[in-house]
């Protein structure tokens, strides 16, 4: 697979491609898997998708490993992985969601869980559910289309971000049992990754220097970033840059803060270096991020 002729996979083209219904460019959910786009050529995700099996047998290639989806089985697929050869047979049945991360990242607030559900997927993208497990996010599809299809509600995309924030709950709950199960020893970075977001959860507000985080782990910075990216496809300083971001946004929607006193409360050297860094990443204003 030559990556020069990996695309990136769009939520946007995917709402227009798609029958799925849909809030925004936030999340879409099939009810038919027959009906999902399925990409053609390598495409690189940049969304998270979590899909239910409930007849046939589904295959696909994720991250240049084939997969077989079974009756009873879900998919979790996550950013930054490559998804190729799709072949889903006309009888099968199933569900899936595709969410964007802006709206994964302000659902799950808790930056290590969703770190978590990222690494776990990267080994399992299929797992076989109890026959509890399996009637329980069964159910969930079937409630999150139902609040999705409810466009009168003022309070649907906050309903839909719950029950999408308890369904994530499910599945790491999914995920231990998982975990127990398998005898696998974490790789060093593995090892590295999870210490790292440890230490980032712990002292972002005030450290964001990648070679500080490297001396607490006793490593060189070149060894932490190649480590970090091995594991999640994503620099130290995106994730970093990551956990700045989710507070701004909370402060900014829960605080009564002014934007200087929130750059304030984040080390920044002043509001000016915050609306910068701020629409570096956003692509709009604090101040307008906190209208809309």
């Amino acid at each position: 697979m030559n990556k020069q002729h990996i695309q990136k996979s769009d939520i946007l083209k995917i709402k227009e491609w798609s029958k799925g219904i849909a809030i925004d460019e936030d999340i879409i959910i099939f009810d038919n898997i027959n009906e999902a786009p399925i990409p053609k050529a390598p495409r690189l995700m940049n969304y998270i998708l979590v899909g239910f099996c409930r007849k046939g047998e589904i295959r696909y290639s994720v991250d240049m490993k084939e997969q077989a989806v079974k009756p009873g089985d879900i998919i979790l697929i996550t950013d930054r992985q490559v998804v190729e050869e799709f072949v889903i047979p006309p009888d099968a049945e199933g569900q899936c969601i595709v969410m964007s991360m802006p709206f994964i990242y302000e659902v799950i607030r808790d930056m290590s869980d969703l770190s978590a559900i990222m690494l776990f997927s990267k080994d399992h993208p299929v797992v076989a559910l109890t026959p509890q497990e399996a009637k329980n996010f069964n159910e969930y599809f079937l409630f999150i289309k139902q609040k999705i299809s409810e466009t009168g509600n003022p309070f649907r995309k906050r309903l839909v971000g719950a029950l999408v924030l308890a369904m994530f709950y499910d599945l790491s709950n999914v995920i231990q049992r998982v975990q127990q199960s398998t005898i696998r020893r974490q790789t060093r970075a593995e090892i590295i990754f999870t210490d790292f977001i440890r230490l980032v959860e712990e002292h972002f507000l005030s450290e964001r220097r990648v070679s500080w985080y490297a001396q607490k782990l006793c490593i060189t910075p070149k060894y932490l970033s190649e480590s970090i990216k091995q594991v999640s496809k994503r620099s130290p300083n995106e994730w970093i840059d990551k956990y700045v971001m989710l507070e701004i946004k909370l402060q900014l929607k829960n605080s009564n803060k002014n934007i200087k006193e929130i750059a304030k409360a984040l080390n920044f050297p002043n509001q000016s270096f915050l609306g910068k860094f701020f629409k570096e990443h956003e692509g709009i204003s604090p101040s307008k991020y906190r209208r809309g």
